[in-house]
């Protein structure tokens, strides 16, 4: 038997930005969505919601794998809410409530918080935090909030904005890391990866030419 071990994350969301920051960051996931019931968790505190719903999702998904022989498994789940005016907003119900949002938020700002949790399959370790960035937003006016939620994307992100799409133009700048606005911070995962004796490093996939095949550039202890 080999003495390394090609290393596979599965991500724990639906999220197209979270598997694009993975794949612009070297890293090309498995995707299995978790299903989990947002609702089922009630707190006011944000850092604690989105962590727990993390887990939640991180550990619905490790319910679902069967790890393959000579493969080392890393599930990751993620969450994101924003802190603003002392409420906790997730994605927007409908058109109307983004719009009511969009109209408070406008020349003003929130902190976005991810709450990040990664285990180690066959090991049985876990490792999480939460990484929270300050969102400055721009004085949009009424006739650009209304194109804005036209478009949809603000009901499909927590806070009902994006700072990689649409809405980047809506926001001002912010203070921390970028990623964790798009719901899943490198760098945060890079510490994560460390508390399990694992570097980002080994995650690195190199992609062929027309993208059809991924060769793994890291290997890690059997």
């Amino acid at each position: 038997m080999s003495d390394s071990l090609p290393l596979r994350l599965v991500l724990a969301s639906a999220s197209p930005a979270r598997r694009k920051s993975l794949q612009a960051a070297g890293i090309e996931p498995d995707v299995l969505v978790s299903g989990v019931d947002e609702s089922l968790v009630v707190t006011d505190r944000a850092e604690e919601l989105c962590l727990e719903l993390a887990r939640l999702k991180a550990q619905a998904v490790l319910t679902r794998l069967s790890p393959a022989a000579g493969q080392r498994t890393l599930v990751i789940g993620c969450d994101s809410v924003l802190a603003f005016d002392g409420e906790i907003l997730g994605k927007p119900t409908d058109p109307a409530d983004a719009t009511r949002r969009w109209l408070r938020m406008r020349g003003r700002s929130g902190v976005l918080h991810s709450g990040h949790c990664l285990i180690d399959v066959v090991a049985g370790r876990r490792a999480e935090a939460v990484a929270s960035t300050t969102v400055h937003f721009a004085d949009v006016s009424d006739d650009e909030i209304a194109a804005y939620v036209a478009t949809g994307e603000p009901l499909a992100v927590a806070g009902a904005f994006t700072i990689d799409g649409l809405g980047g133009a809506f926001v001002e700048r912010i203070e921390g890391d970028a990623g964790t606005v798009v719901g899943l911070s490198m760098p945060l995962l890079r510490r994560l990866l460390a508390e399990l004796n694992l570097q980002i490093t080994d995650l690195w996939t190199k992609v062929a030419p027309g993208g059809q095949t991924v060769e793994p550039l890291g290997t890690v202890p059997s």
